[in-house]
This record gives C-alpha cells, structure tokens and sequence, in this order.
C-alpha cells in the first residue's frame, strides 16, 4: 500500500519542529530550504498550525528578526511571551541576537533531508 505525499503543510511543520529551543529561523530560510513556494506560503502554513500539536510556530520570524506573526497568535503577546520562555530576548518585537540565534535548516536536517512521517 503506498503512503499518501506529504502536504505542503506536513512539510513545514516538520522543518518547524526541528527549530531547537532558544533558537529561531525565518520564513524565507524555511521555504527556501523546501524549495517548494515562498515565505509567505510559509507564514500561510504556520497561520493553520494552532490545531496542530508541537509546532512551535513562535520560533519562526521574518527576515529582519521581528515577530510579524505574533498577531495570529491567541493573545498578541503570546509569541513574544514562548520565545521569552526559552531564553530569546525581544525590543519592541525584534529578537535582539537575531544572527546570533538563527537557525537554519540544513544545519540539523542536512541538505538531504526527506520528509518522515
């Protein structure tokens, strides 16, 4: 029996999940890294991943480091309230040690990467 493709939505999410804690990535390195759309789908994607459980969409910013998904969050504070939680410093909702504190991808999944369920 042949396993269904995972949706564009499985793949995000599984990139999402392997942001380790106090560390973040952007939209742009997650899209390109799947190199299947742009961030904007990206951000699309995290948009539906509150019904989801364990996607830590809080670790995922834009290309500048601000939070500028913070407001498709329950609370408009709560992004900013996880990342805080593990150890990430934000000013005037920017992560301070932006380049210090991003993550890419290919560092933990490789550039092989395939997706598992």
């Amino acid at each position: 029996m042949n396993k269904a493709q995972p949706t564009y939505f499985d793949l995000v999410y599984a990139v999402v999940k392997a942001v380790p804690k106090g560390r973040i990535t952007t939209y742009g390195a997650i899209a390109d890294f799947l190199a299947l759309g742009a961030s904007r789908m990206v951000g699309w994607a995290l948009n539906h991943s509150f019904a989801q459980d364990g996607v830590p969409a809080h670790r995922v910013v834009n290309r500048k480091g601000e939070l500028s998904g913070r407001h498709h969050f329950p609370t408009p504070t709560l992004m900013q309230e996880l990342l805080e939680a593990e150890g990430v410093e934000i000013k005037e909702d920017k992560v301070v040690q932006f380049k210090s504190l991003f993550w890419h991808p290919v560092e933990d999944l490789g550039e092989d990467w395939e997706y598992k369920d």
